[in-house]
């Protein structure tokens, strides 16, 4: 595998900022590992953190870069800070950072595939938020997406009882508006896949974690949708031991095209 950190100039954002990138690369002779790459352009997942991280912490916490270089897979992962992967109200262009101007970079930079059957996006936490918020509002773009320990229910969050999300961070990111029923609810978002032709949908979440009552009620909102998705809910904390078993599983039930 190639790994890089990029940093580049965002337009969007209006300020230098990165991303770690692992590309495929054929091998046969290293010791322990042995690389793959496509014909042609390779597929591309989007891997999105959490609101605690950056774009370095898959590849510090995890074998992310193990685990998909069997697999011909080329993995991209931006930095957001504490967004939401939001247009924020009292901060940055997040959304528009990634639904937009990122891929169109990456397509610049480097050698991946553009088809939908190629493009794949999953996240963690507030990232497996922003992967479901993106496939939903853009489901034309993704063949598959999954959500681990996803805060699927970010509407609820601001006044939660046991775990509101930093009142700071609210404010920055959604201000005083509603979020229940907007293009930043991921719940209210199944109403645009249903009955159309939604990406491959995975959620997973652990049932000690204390967003498991957020993914129960996204899972309950799709299946009232008849929206299709792979449901794993075991035993699991919110934490790495979890999430780095579960991206295994993840790479296990992408749609990844023959020769991937």
């Amino acid at each position: 595998m190639a790994l890089m950190r990029c940093d580049f100039y965002s337009e969007a954002l209006g300020m230098s900022t990165s991303m770690t990138v692992i590309l495929p690369q054929r091998t046969t002779t290293q010791i322990g590992l042995t690389g793959s790459a496509p014909p042609g352009d390779p597929p591309v997942l989007y891997l999105l953190h959490g609101l605690s991280d950056d774009d370095t912490v898959w590849l510090r916490r995890t074998s992310i870069e193990r685990y998909v270089a069997p697999l011909g897979l080329a993995v991209v992962m931006p930095q957001v800070g504490r967004s939401f992967y939001t247009d924020e109200e009292h901060g940055n262009r997040y959304w528009t950072f990634l639904s937009d101007e990122l891929p169109r970079l990456c397509q610049e930079f480097f050698r991946l595939s553009a088809r939908r059957s190629d493009t794949f996006v999953a996240g963690l936490s507030m990232g497996g938020y922003g992967a479901l918020k993106w496939a939903l509002r853009d489901p034309g773009r993704f063949a598959a997406a999954a959500s681990l320990s996803g805060a699927l229910d970010v509407a609820t969050r601001r006044d939660h009882p046991t775990a509101p999300l930093d009142r700071g961070v609210w404010h920055t990111v959604f201000g005083e508006r509603a979020v229940a029923g907007t293009d930043d609810d991921t719940v209210a978002l199944l109403d645009r896949v249903a009955g159309g032709d939604p990406p491959a949908l995975y959620v997973a979440c652990g049932t000690e974690d204390f967003l498991y009552e957020d993914n129960l009620t996204f899972v309950a909102a799709a299946r009232e949708r008849d929206v299709e998705l792979t449901v794993d809910f075991s035993p699991g904390a919110h934490g790495w031991a979890y999430w780095d078993a579960k991206i295994q599983d993840v790479l296990a039930w992408l749609p990844l095209r023959a020769g991937a």
